[in-house]
């Protein structure tokens, strides 16, 4: 697998046992372990919070990215970026590095047009002036939109696994992949079938429980260097 297949590790605090403390403590580790292994983006989909502890907990999020990038010892050229699911203005108060959108929700051009006018406010100077923007997609058809609409990258699922939602399969993720933006393939997603996801065209790899529940260093080198 390629050095550059692009890694997105997506939140989940509920998924660890304990009391609320205790998840976002283990939460919190997690992100640094994503950074120090040289994981290229964290969503944090904490969707269930309100809008108060949401911004707090990303507050914490940020300050363990820059803390723990100090730290990395492998891929130090790697920048570790924090998008925030859905909310620009969470993201513009904690001076994240951008959104994950729904397809249904804002357009890319809408949250660029707000965040121009956000980052420009003295309280988030330091926001960046260009977010990075992933939109959730389930067909190539939204892939081409948000495409269209200058996300930054799309991701598509779910490839292999879902609840609730029929597999799309390989052959419609390369047939997403055939755009002009980057794909990362979502949904099931293991080390044995990882490779597939890439030799279909994916840019990288976006997971929930790949990260959550192994050791993310070991993931990332498998990914990167099998």
């Amino acid at each position: 697998m390629a050095e550059s297949c692009l890694l997105y590790y997506i939140t989940d605090r509920t998924a660890f046992p304990g009391d609320e403390l205790s998840r976002r403590r283990r939460l919190l580790e997690k992100i640094s372990e994503a950074v120090r292994a040289g994981v290229d983006y964290i969503q944090l989909r904490e969707k269930d919070l309100p809008t108060r502890d949401l911004e707090s907990l990303a507050r914490e999020a940020m300050s363990v990215i820059r803390d723990s990038a100090q730290l990395r010892t492998e891929n130090r050229e790697r920048k570790t970026t924090l998008l925030i699911n859905s909310r620009t203005d969470v993201a513009l108060a904690v001076q994240a590095d951008g959104v994950h959108l729904r397809c249904d929700d804002l357009s890319p051009q809408e949250v660029r047009t707000v965040w121009q006018c956000g980052a420009g406010a003295p309280a988030r100077a330091n926001s960046p002036r260009d977010p990075l923007i992933a939109v959730s997609c389930h067909s190539p058809a939204e892939v081409a939109q948000a495409a269209a609409s200058a996300a930054t990258f799309a991701v598509f699922a779910p490839v292999f696994e879902k609840k609730d939602a029929r597999p799309a399969g390989l052959n419609l993720l390369h047939e997403a992949c055939q755009t002009n933006i980057p794909v990362l393939a979502l949904g099931g997603i293991t080390l044995d079938n990882a490779h597939a996801c890439l030799a279909a065209g994916a840019s990288g790899i976006a997971a929930i429980r790949l990260f959550q529940e192994n050791d993310i260093a070991e993931v990332a080198k498998r990914l990167r260097h099998s």
